[in-house]
């Protein structure tokens, strides 16, 4: 980002991805710190701001000229300061740049559309990504950082971290920073983060699922013996009973983006989906996914022996397969 985009102008955050919105404003502020090294920077909530105040926050000091000025949860905009920030929005100051965020929903949606229709804003859109768009984001993450990925790799890192951008940038951040301007490969991503719980838990749920019960007890054991929690091997059940049953019911003849979409998982994943679901049919799916609702009040407190009630899941559902 440059400081020309940016100085003199409106920069409109909005969407619930609260790790991107959060990007676009450091990024902003960057660039204002590129241009003047000695600008000061502002932060207020929309819902104390007045016309006065956002003057106050716009008027050079004593030290600077240059500002960046950010506005909070402009979706608490008070209604009598909506037509201040609109004249002001409509012909900001040329050494300030602002930056409204808006947290996403219908709330305020009055004032975004004005806004929108403005020649000086330019908004960035922080929406929830899909499923399918993580590793898609990883990729990009990894390239920012002077690097590529395999999309393999970048498959098996979301599998492992999980869908928190954060979490997924500060590994991005580390594979680039062990393996600078290289190609990141599936074999680096495992060494580095296949030790994981959630994805200890997911290698229990999928081998289950797949009917191979002497490898999925076994995977039970050694991330119970690496301190995995036991809630995270039922949830990884449930994703994948859900997952199935997903597929099993879905349309036939779609295309696999589109149906990666209606299951509800990255394309990638269609593939161990399929070979699990060979063996199930709804009615076992539904057994199997009360054997994980009993499992998970197992280990809840309703029995003793937590690790017993999870071998004895591994067990049903693995039976359930065959059946």
């Amino acid at each position: 980002m440059r400081a020309q985009d940016v100085m003199g102008r409106v920069t409109l955050v909005t969407g619930k991805e609260e790790y991107l919105g959060a990007r676009v404003v450091a990024d902003v502020r960057a660039a204002v710190r590129a241009h003047d090294a000695e600008a000061e920077m502002a932060d207020a909530s929309a819902a104390d701001l007045t016309l006065a105040t956002l003057g106050e926050m716009a008027a050079p000091s004593l030290f600077s000229s240059v500002r960046c000025v950010v506005v909070r949860n402009l979706e608490n905009l008070p209604d009598e300061s909506v037509e201040g920030l609109l004249g002001y929005a409509a012909a900001p100051v040329d050494d300030v740049a602002l930056v409204l965020v808006h947290g996403g929903g219908p709330k305020g949606s009055g004032v975004l559309g004005k806004l929108r229709k403005l020649g000086t804003v330019t908004e960035h859109k922080s929406e929830e990504l899909k499923p399918s768009e993580f590793p898609s984001f990883v990729a990009a993450e990894v390239k920012r950082l002077g690097a590529t990925i395999e999309r393999e790799a970048a498959d098996v890192l979301v599998e492992a971290i999980g869908r928190d951008l954060r979490s997924l940038a500060g590994a991005a951040h580390q594979l680039t920073s062990d393996f600078p301007g290289e190609r990141i490969s599936e074999s680096q991503v495992r060494r580095y983060f296949g030790g994981r719980a959630e994805a200890k838990s997911f290698a229990v749920a999928d081998a289950a699922f797949a009917g191979r019960d002497r490898v999925a007890l076994e995977e039970l054991r050694w991330a119970l013996d690496a301190g995995t929690a036991a809630v995270l091997v039922t949830s990884a059940f449930a994703g994948s009973a859900r997952g199935l049953a997903r597929l099993v019911g879905a349309p036939r003849g779609l295309r696999d983006a589109d149906l990666a979409r209606e299951v509800g998982v990255p394309p990638w994943k269609l593939r161990t989906l399929r070979d699990q679901a060979r063996g199930w049919d709804e009615a076992g799916l539904a057994r199997a996914i009360r054997a994980v609702a009993q499992a998970d009040a197992d280990i809840k407190g309703a029995a003793g022996d937590a690790s017993y009630a999870l071998e004895r899941l591994v067990l049903t559902v693995t039976a359930l397969r065959r059946g």
